[in-house]
């Protein structure tokens, strides 16, 4: 099964009550954060696991909603869909999920839309890629020092074996992180109004069909007061990532000459491992590669972004993530006449570099490129990004020790 789960449902419909006249008109998910609505910052996370189609389970406040999302869409770095689905009524969390019940894939992601837990979603999509037909759900799970503001679990291995409530302060415990990954037999489980967490999750639990995957990281809950006051800078100030940028041929695959398929596409030993340990560690991953195999004929654009898909996925199933890429068709002396031009995203030039710095706001100072020939370096120094000659070898050996250096 695909480690790549293009739909994420996030429930955007409750009242807010703690945050007081915050909330009377405008709903907790789309609060200013850093000068976005918070719901912005938590959709930018997804798009970087491969989500391009967002569904807002809506009920309070809906029409801000939907104007939100337009602006969130025109700002998120890569494609996406959002649309709405609103609760006839007062439905609760598993009767929002029920009310959209035409409108959900075979497997989708699921989220509190008024939390935010920085963790690696890698390890839940190639978790739950390998979980067989009787697991109806993933969950993402934390363990904090004082769980007195949560509900926790009990866990044998990664089976979920119950659902509690919320324990005495002090104790510590391991929490629901609020981001979930199900398959459609969870609209089995759940009726026109009825609670996610009190009704579908714990029978889920007892009928061995809930597994847990582990994670550390930051998380907030912005319908906490103090919560929300700290997130206003800690937000943005952790999600404006370091970046890596890692050229395709002689880095990431061996360089059997203009690879265009997955029959011709070999990984450089470690690769695999190196693009997890950067998106463990917080890393941005993005590729940047001619591709004049377009412009010579040998295979066409699609077959580029086919590929490129391809290792995206295979990333996510070995626990990390390509968050974007960029590729250049064009070459000077093209066989294809649409593709002969010196283009400036072809490296040496700073082109695709620049446009991904750009799309992602990032800061060149606090990004490295990667990359076996001088176009790479060159390319990298044009775009004010520190470049590294990656001469063969085990990728992760190489990189691990320049990302450990990088402040």
């Amino acid at each position: 099964m695909t480690a790549t789960v293009a739909q994420c449902a996030i429930l955007v419909g409750g009242l807010g009550t703690r945050l007081g006249a915050l909330t009377a008109n405008t709903p907790k998910p789309i609060l200013p954060c850093g000068g976005r609505p918070f719901l912005y910052w938590l959709m930018r996370e997804f798009v970087r696991y491969g989500v391009t189609d967002f569904l807002l389970l809506t009920g309070h406040l809906s029409a801000e909603i939907e104007r939100a999302a337009q602006e969130i869409q025109a700002a998120l770095p890569r494609p996406a869909t959002i649309g709405l689905s609103e609760e006839p009524f007062r439905a609760g969390t598993g009767g929002a999920v029920f009310h959209a019940r035409d409108r959900l894939r075979e497997r989708f992601l699921l989220c509190n839309g008024d939390s935010l837990f920085d963790c690696n979603l890698a390890n839940l999509l190639a978790q739950a890629a390998n979980d067989g037909p009787d697991v109806t759900g993933r969950i993402v799970l934390r363990h904090l020092p004082d769980a007195s503001r949560f509900g926790v679990v009990d866990l044998q291995g990664d089976r979920v074996t119950a659902f509690k409530e919320r324990p005495a302060p002090g104790t510590p415990g391991t929490i629901n992180g609020g981001v979930y990954l199900f398959k459609r037999t969870l609209l089995d489980h759940l009726r026109p109004a009825c609670s996610l967490e009190a009704d579908a999750m714990p029978a889920l639990a007892a009928a061995g069909a809930l597994r847990g995957t582990l994670a550390e990281g930051y998380f907030r809950d912005i319908g906490v007061p103090d919560d929300f006051a700290r997130a206003q800078t800690e937000i943005p100030a952790l999600l404006h990532r370091k970046a890596l940028f890692l050229d395709r041929d002689g880095v990431i695959n061996v360089d059997h000459g203009h690879v265009g398929s997955r029959d011709r596409f070999e990984w450089v030993d470690g690769a695999l491992d190196a693009i997890r340990f950067a998106t463990q560690a917080g890393w941005h991953v993005f590729i940047v590669t001619n591709q004049s195999g377009v412009a010579r004929g040998f295979y066409d654009e699609a077959a580029v972004r086919d590929l490129l898909d391809w290792i995206a996925d295979s990333a996510r199933a070995a626990g990390g993530t390509i968050d974007d890429a960029r590729y250049c068709p064009y070459h000077p002396d093209a066989a294809i006449d649409a593709y002969r031009q010196a283009h400036p995203w072809r490296k040496p030039q700073p082109g695709m570099l620049l446009d991904l710095i750009e799309t992602w706001n990032l800061d060149p100072a606090r990004s490295v490129m990667i990359g076996d020939q001088p176009t790479d370096m060159a390319a990298a120094a044009a775009a004010g990004v520190a470049g590294h000659l990656f001469t063969g070898g085990n990728l992760l050996s190489f990189l691990r020790p320049i990302l450990d250096n990088q402040s």
